[in-house]
């Protein structure tokens, strides 16, 4: 066979051992238990197991209260100040959130006035791809999912750095906020491209402004006007604010400590992280639930048919609607249980904008779907543990009344959470921990050698 001009062809020879792989790799379930195994590094519980320490974030979904573990509202604190209390202060200051809060993650400590000028200063003059970059690389090859043309455009990075290998904390920040700063135009412009090799679109670059925020550019450089309302760029600001860090436990903060760990360079460590945040259980989940209630919006005729509406939920959980996950997508979270702190305030800003958008009805379906699924999840699993909605129920719906297309939903999500990546990269580094290396159990049974001829 000719795999050259068959690259993505699966041959029969291909699938028969790809089955025999699958008979000769199946572990038996009761071993985890046997030998105590914390899978997915969680004990049986569900909680986390502690395998680091960190000083950028905290997230808390129960405090033990006279020594009793209990369910309380859900916390974030990035470097000990509440989120909440972030949000609700940073109006007063009439600026665009995102980069101040880039500033207090790699920092540990809120910016001066003059910091926060020239820290923004510093920022947009690291908005400048390599001559040519944009035509030799990411034109080049454009890929259907922009997770991947994002994290290619990384790794090239590292060639056009002439100290990509320096591990010096001075030179790994110069690569992190030169990253930070690209990200948009990495995502926004490989976006493009697909548009225009794979659905014959208008093909447009825009440059981005330097007086504008992060906000401000990705809506300047998606948009073929580059027009966009104030509450537009605001609303997206603070949905970058509320996913730019989540502690050092999430699947793709992890793997930069992992990776980080090893000693390789930031362009390798960013790529691996991209990697982890495209899964559909990461930073992919919010496509999930925009694609779960485009087909609620279709079966529900009524929607403010609080039994119309539990029944389509009902269907979702008994597999028997969109994926036949048997989940409602947006509902539920691994540490917060009586409420998501991110959704809570994203809410606010969703509500707002709805109104703006004439779309006041699918922000209420969505709030009866908050109100109605918990109930119907915890009998479902016969559980009296709190169920609440997390950030990605409402996320995508803000990406979507902004006009922000699917394939950029998860970008979005890597634009503003490098702001918390390259804060546990420094922190990795300048504490020089051991290289995470956590231990694997062999149950293989042994086996004897036996010579070519005579096996069967």
């Amino acid at each position: 066979m000719d795999f050259a001009r068959d690259f993505s062809t699966i041959p029969p020879q291909v699938e028969e051992l790809a089955k025999r792989s699958v008979e000769n790799s199946q572990i038996d379930p009761a071993l985890y238990a046997k030998y105590n195994v914390k899978r997915g590094l969680r004990d049986r519980d569900g909680k986390g197991v502690l395998t680091g320490l960190t000083e950028i974030s905290e997230v808390w979904g129960h405090q033990v209260i006279d020594g009793v573990d209990t369910e309380i509202d859900g916390i974030l604190r990035y470097r000990g100040y509440n989120v909440e209390d972030l949000i609700a202060g940073f109006p007063k200051n009439n600026n665009f959130s995102f980069e101040e809060v880039i500033y207090l993650l790699l920092f540990g400590e809120l910016p001066t006035e003059e910091q926060f000028t020239e820290f923004k200063e510093l920022l947009a003059g690291y908005r400048t791809l390599p001559i040519h970059f944009v035509r030799d690389i990411i034109m080049k090859a454009p890929s259907k999912d922009m997770m991947n043309t994002l994290a290619r455009s990384v790794l090239t990075l590292y060639s056009y750095d002439q100290h990509s290998d320096d591990g010096s904390p001075e030179n790994v920040l110069r690569q992190c906020l030169e990253l930070i700063a690209l990200f948009p135009q990495l995502s926004i412009y490989g976006y493009q491209t697909y548009r225009y090799y794979h659905d014959g679109d208008s093909f447009f670059i825009h440059p981005p402004l330097e007086e504008y925020s992060t906000a401000e550019n990705i809506l300047h450089m998606l948009r073929m006007d580059s027009q966009f309302s104030p509450l537009e760029a605001k609303v997206l600001d603070m949905a970058l604010v509320l996913h730019a860090e989540h502690g050092g436990g999430n699947n793709s903060t992890f793997t930069t400590h992992v990776v980080t760990s090893s000693g390789t360079d930031t362009y390798s460590s960013t790529a691996a992280s991209l990697g982890s945040l495209k899964g559909p259980r990461h930073g992919g989940a919010n496509i999930k639930v925009v694609k779960q209630m485009e087909e609620l919006k279709s079966e529900v005729k009524d929607w403010t048919d609080d039994d119309e509406i539990a029944a389509y939920l009902n269907r979702l959980l008994n597999r028997d609607a969109f994926d036949k996950a048997g989940l409602i997508y947006g509902l539920g979270h691994a540490i917060y249980t009586k409420s998501d702190p991110r959704a809570r305030m994203l809410k606010q800003f969703v509500r707002e904008l709805s109104a703006e958008k004439g779309r006041t009805d699918e922000f209420e379906l969505y709030e009866r779907i908050e109100r109605i699924g918990p109930g119907l999840i915890t009998a479902k699993r016969n559980t009296q543990k709190s169920v609440c909605a997390n950030v990605d129920f409402y996320s995508g719906f803000v990406y979507e009344m902004l006009g922000i297309p699917k394939e950029l939903f998860t970008p979005i999500f890597s634009i503003a959470r490098i702001a918390g990546w390259s804060a546990h990269r420094m922190e990795e580094l300048i504490n020089n921990g051991k290289i995470i290396r956590p231990a694997y159990m062999g149950v293989q049974p042994d086996c004897e050698y036996v010579s070519l001829a005579r096996r069967k």
